[in-house]
């Protein structure tokens, strides 16, 4: 690997300020990618007005000041466009940065970019990346073409930045940048390098980016295979033989599963009693009844003579599971026991134990756990849930989901796993109604909310924070808690958020459970495991600042029962993107759908977010709705342990498969 003491062009202050970046080598270097490129062959028109995308443009400082406003310092230069059509200067500034005088003076030629927007009646740019044009062999990079930008590296200004990227490739050898397997031999790896970071055409680097992402979803699909080659190799225990307790739960039902879950029912029968570790994930859309099929699954453990475990993400939810759990399956004779932070019901003989991170640790002991069940499983990270694997041995292992995921992100994601899907659900749920409604009238709504109270039905009112905040302009539950207890003065009004004390938290549900409160002013505290059949009623305010799964997933609190169930999407209208985005949930009440719709809207890095859903370190999330490229990725991946099953061809490549696969295992 050539390192950065090779690379001569390099000086002492540079390699160092490479170094505590976190580059160690020429390869690293190169895997900095650019964030965006700008095409300087043609610059943007000079902006007679705000608003509108971002702006590249070329110009002269014509004059630079110091000036202050609103008691904050700031410098000032005024551009003029160098072709002189149209509208041709344009103010830019930059806040508390004082140093700027010795950057950018009065005859400089610079290219700017940035958002222009309104300030004092004047177009103005506050904050523009720029560059000072320089006359010199290597204005061939920074002019005249497509022009790379990079995110910062501190030390070095981005004019060097690019430079040291161009000198580097032109000093580095192919085979210092061969991966550790070539997932395609028609694209050579160092003219992939070449163009994503000084592309001839745009489109270059879109095909430069494909290759690279490609080779990242092949190592992540390469993991995925061979922990799941791994698992297959384990032997496990059986369980499910007996089912006398499955038959008994089945009998005492007033009502019949439903197909679907039947079907996952009988998948999850078969991985048991097959002699190896079951690894599925139960997948269904909100109200579609995994409950039930947690359950039944349960009892085929207990009725083999060992525990099962069930953890979830809060305590509301974790006691919610076992006031359903206890109702259902202690007539037949199971033993259900809590386990939270700050509750233990009968855990000392439970078969079955419900709980939330407190089933990690010692408190809770365990005779013998054959069967884990991690409910909304995104949210714990793989340390968390392979730490309550490790308490038993070899246990079975069931994760459920009721986000429902896009179907281009399943494999990946989800890839070493089998999947059950709940795509039906129970028969006698009333129907849900949802409407967005733009800044109504608080009298009209209370109207309809007071109707709904008179005829013995529940209400839930959602807002986005806890308190009201001077940075966000948003309502808030504490602040209109007041307001809707003197709204509904012959009613009880609760209140319920994540800063309260958990023993108050469980009181107010309590309450709001047994129909005592008609009222639950709220945050999205309820999000998950809240069922009152009895609530038919959801508003929620300010619902553009919420995405589309979150939002699906506070409207099936309601819709339980078998009334007809009201949902209303409260917004200011201000943004026509936000009103699109609301606009899909009253179209659809399909899960999978609005799964899709928010991954085209916010794109796969916003949906997955962190390091929870195994994929958090990719960098090229972009390309996850990519489907045939993720699935070119799989092939070459089993292609690859097919041909080589224990990587003995490729050392390197080994290597890095059992590193991965024992992190994640850790």
């Amino acid at each position: 690997m050539t390192t950065f003491e090779e690379l001569s062009f390099l000086k002492g202050r540079e390699q160092e300020a490479l170094l505590a970046a976190g580059f160690s080598n020429a390869l690293d270097l190169l895997e900095w990618l650019p964030k965006r490129y700008e095409d300087r062959r043609r610059f943007d028109a000079f902006p007679a007005q705000a608003g509108g995308p971002p702006v590249c443009l070329r110009g002269t400082v014509i004059d630079t000041q110091r000036k202050r406003f609103g008691g904050k310092g700031f410098y000032e230069a005024i551009i003029e466009d160098i072709g002189g059509g149209g509208f041709s200067r344009m103010t830019c500034r930059w806040f508390n940065m004082p140093f700027m005088h010795k950057m950018i003076a009065a005859g400089h030629e610079v290219v700017l970019y940035g958002k222009p927007k309104e300030s004092a009646g004047r177009v103005v740019i506050d904050h523009p990346e720029f560059e000072v044009v320089r006359e010199d062999a290597l204005d061939s990079i920074h002019l005249e073409c497509i022009v790379p930008i990079y995110k910062n590296v501190s030390g070095i200004p981005q004019r060097r930045l690019r430079e040291i990227m161009h000198a580097t490739l032109q000093g580095v050898s192919a085979d210092a940048l061969e991966p550790l397997y070539n997932v395609d031999v028609s694209y050579p790896r160092a003219e992939a390098f070449r163009e994503v970071h000084f592309p001839g055409e745009l489109s270059q680097t879109d095909a430069a980016r494909r290759y690279f992402a490609k080779e990242e979803f092949f190592l992540q699909q390469l993991r995925v295979v061979w922990r799941r080659a791994r698992s297959q190799e384990m032997t496990g225990r059986v369980l499910g033989k007996k089912t006398t307790l499955l038959k008994e739960f089945y009998e005492s039902l007033p009502f019949d599963l439903t197909g679907a879950q039947k079907r996952s029912v009988k998948e999850i029968v078969g991985d048991l009693r097959v002699a190896r570790p079951m690894n599925r994930l139960l997948q269904g859309d909100v109200g579609s009844g995994k409950t039930f099929v947690a359950m039944c699954a349960m009892l085929l453990a207990v009725d083999s003579g060992a525990q099962a475990a069930l953890m979830a993400p809060t305590q509301i939810l974790a006691e919610q599971h076992y006031l359903t759990f206890a109702k259902w399956l202690e007539p037949l004779g199971v033993r259900i026991g809590l386990a939270t932070a700050d509750r233990r019901e009968e855990i000392h003989d439970a078969q079955i134990v419900i709980g939330t991170h407190a089933l990690l640790y010692d408190k809770v002991e365990f005779d013998d756990l054959a069967l884990v069940v991690i409910d909304e499983q995104h949210k714990f990270g793989v340390h968390q849930r392979g730490k309550l694997i490790q308490r038993g041995i070899m246990p079975d292992v069931l994760v459920m989901t009721a986000t429902p995921i896009p179907r281009t992100l399943t494999l990946t994601i989800y890839g070493d796993l089998d999947v059950s899907v709940l795509d039906e659900l129970p028969a006698g749920r009333g129907k849900i109604i949802t409407g967005v409604r733009v800044r109504p009238k608080v009298s009209e709504m209370t109207k309809f909310l007071k109707e709904q109270l008179e005829k013995g039905r529940q209400l839930y009112l959602v807002y986005p924070l806890v308190e009201d905040s001077e940075s966000i302009k948003a309502a808030s539950a504490v602040a209109e808690h007041p307001k809707w207890e003197k709204r509904f003065k012959h009613f009880e009004v609760g209140l319920l958020h994540g800063k309260m004390p958990s023993e108050e938290k469980e009181s107010v549900m309590t309450r709001f459970r047994d129909a005592k409160t008609e009222v639950l002013v709220a945050t999205t505290v309820i999000e998950v495991g809240v069922d009152v059949p009895n609530a038919n009623v959801m508003v929620i305010f300010n619902a553009e600042r919420f995405g589309l799964a979150q939002l699906h997933q506070l409207r099936g609190r309601i819709g339980r029962g078998e009334h007809k169930s009201y949902c209303v999407l409260v917004t200011d209208g201000k943004s026509s993107d936000a009103l699109d985005k609301l606009n899909i949930l009253a179209r659809t009440l399909d899960g999978f759908e609005i799964a899709e719709e928010d991954l085209r809207l916010r794109g796969p890095g916003e949906i997955l977010g962190t390091q929870q859903s195994g994929v958090g370190g990719l960098r090229f999330v972009e390309f996850l709705a990519d489907t045939s490229l993720i699935r070119e990725a799989r092939e070459v991946a089993e292609e690859v342990l097919r041909d080589d099953p224990r990587l003995e061809k490729n050392p390197q490549l080994k290597k890095w498969a059992i590193e991965q696969a024992d992190v994640e295992m850790s």
